[in-house]
């Protein structure tokens, strides 16, 4: 089974499982597929982490993460002494770093794939050859992107022509699109092996756009490209009412902070409470305000600052943190607590995350992979090469290098990986079988999707159907955004009576994925909101 926000990429992963593939196999081949459809999300020009589970219990994480070029600094996207706003930074070639899902890939397919290398590409190289057809999603993010400021914008003179009509504007829902140039591209990619993209070429393509784009030109070299390396890094998990629960350490922020927040939340009986009590939200609300403090001032690429891992997800560290909430009211003020092993670091000025695609893929031997891949933003940096859109992860960095004097752990430097949300996660139960495979799309949304999901799962008895589709809400910062038209915006009044000043309903934006093992068979979930499907073999 894969479950995976467009349904043409799902039925690219099934392929592979009926062909003998592994989940590895499937979830590769769902991604690369996703380049072709859902071209503003995800893709070969971007990043991913992968999450896998061999049967053994152990599962083991894969770091896709771009990189930022060998030439950048903490001052990257100042001008004049000062730094760019977010619309700025986006679009063109500041924001882009090097793409690592390919290098991903091929780590991981060494180790898990069952087929031939080519065979992934087969259904991606269909779709951009023979077409595909335009959805309502992605109609909606071109018309949205032609907003000044936006990467759509800026799209290369090749995107325009793809994906929209000679009046200028976006192609209608319905129509069809042919990617000759990805085609021909992903053949090479399939014939000459995951080096091809890094070398040669396409690596000298990726340079020369960037360090020539008519928007923030910036210099990014063939050897900044040639020298990425996908790393396999360990798992990190924590129990949560005997279930393990198991995602991507950093340079993702996904797992400590969803952690956090469920662990914080433990000693409370949110089963007895139930979804529909405001109570039960306003302690998620608290909850995830205490994790996103201590996510925003430690989190970044492992390899360049000293991540406290262990002393952020120490059940002893968290239950102090947990005693800050009170089922009655709010804490007036929220500040980062101190783990063991917290460096001198502060938070930054990070932009808003987007364009992200999450899908899961069990295989008959009841393997699993969870994998999240991104171009950040809808489109990406905008840049187009080989008929793929180039990221704009960079702008996950932190605009400003210091505060205060004192540094900004997710600060940009050359060969650093930037902080994501993303959270590829698989969940077990007490009897060690694989319980749930979940994971989101939608900037730092991702962290409280998989959190609520999981709560809804183990807490709440829904189905990972009903847990996905089920309200959100986003409470990092003091402000309470709750889904609009949802069960979450009839209790304002009563959130606003615990003590949440700011609480609005805002209108959905999400896509989670989830695959979960109960009665003794695989059940596949996709988020209503999206045009996801879980398609079985």
């Amino acid at each position: 089974m894969v479950s995976a926000a467009d349904p043409r990429a799902a039925a690219a992963g099934v392929e592979m499982l009926r062909a003998g593939g592994s989940a590895a196999d499937a979830a590769f081949a769902t991604l690369i597929a996703l380049t072709v459809v859902e071209p503003q999300s995800s893709g070969i020009g971007g990043g991913g982490f992968l999450v896998y589970e061999d049967g053994d219990g152990r599962p083991e994480t894969y770091d896709g993460r771009e990189e930022a070029p060998s030439a950048a600094t903490g001052e990257w996207f100042f001008v004049d002494g000062k730094p760019l706003g977010v619309g700025e930074a986006i679009p063109g070639g500041r924001s882009v770093g090097v793409p690592g899902n390919i290098r991903m890939m091929a780590l991981a397919h060494r180790e898990h794939g069952k087929l031939l290398w080519a065979k992934l590409f087969e259904p991606a190289i269909r779709l951009a050859r023979e077409g595909f057809v335009v959805t309502k999603r992605l109609n909606f993010a071109l018309a949205r992107g032609d907003d000044e400021g936006s990467s759509v914008a800026a799209l290369t003179p090749t995107g325009r022509a793809l994906y929209f009509g000679a009046d200028g504007k976006p192609l209608p829902v319905g129509a069809v699109v042919r990617n000759p140039a990805l085609a021909a591209f992903l053949e090479q990619v399939a014939a000459r092996g995951p080096d091809s993209f890094y070398v040669g070429p396409n690596a000298q393509a990726i340079a020369a756009t960037v360090s020539g784009s008519s928007r923030n030109p910036a210099p990014m070299s063939a050897g900044d490209v040639a020298t990425y390396d996908a790393k396999e890094r360990p798992a990190v998990c924590g129990e949560y009412r005997r279930h393990r629960v198991c995602s991507m350490g950093p340079p993702s922020s996904g797992m400590t902070t969803m952690f956090a927040i469920l662990k914080q939340l433990e000693r409370f009986d949110l089963a007895a409470l139930g979804p529909n009590s405001p109570t039960s939200w306003h302690l998620f609300a608290e909850s995830t305000r205490l994790a996103f403090a201590d996510r925003d001032r430690y989190l970044a690429d492992p390899d360049h600052v000293a991540v406290p891992v262990a002393g952020l997800i120490d059940p002893g560290y968290l239950a102090r943190r947990s005693a800050l909430i009170a089922p009655d009211r709010t804490m007036a003020s929220v500040a980062a607590g101190v783990p063991a092993g917290a460096p001198v670091v502060t938070a930054g000025l990070e932009p808003q995350e987007n364009g992200t695609s999450h899908f899961v893929a069990v295989d008959r031997w009841g393997h699993v992979a969870s994998l999240t891949s991104t171009i950040e933003s809808a489109f990406g940096s905008g840049l187009m090469v080989n008929g793929y859109y180039l990221n704009n992860e960079l702008t996950d960095f932190s605009l400003v290098p210091s505060k205060n004097g004192v540094p900004v752990a997710n600060r940009v430097e050359g060969g650093k990986r930037p902080r994501s949300s993303m959270t590829p996660t698989i969940v077990y139960s007490p009897d060690g079988h694989v319980r749930l495979a979940v994971g989101a799309a939608g900037g730092a949304t991702i962290i409280v999707q998989v959190a609520k999901a999981i709560i809804g799962v183990i807490d709440w008895k829904l189905s990972a159907q009903e847990a996905i589709a089920s309200p959100t809400m986003f409470s990092p910062y003091g402000d309470v955004w709750v889904e609009q038209g949802t069960s979450l915006e009839r209790m304002i009044l009563a959130l606003k009576e615990l003590g949440h000043e700011r609480v609005a309903a805002r209108p959905p934006g999400f896509k989670a994925n989830a695959i979960e093992y109960v009665g003794g068979r695989w059940v596949g979930a996709a988020d209503p909101r999206s045009e996801g499907a879980a398609v079985s073999e």
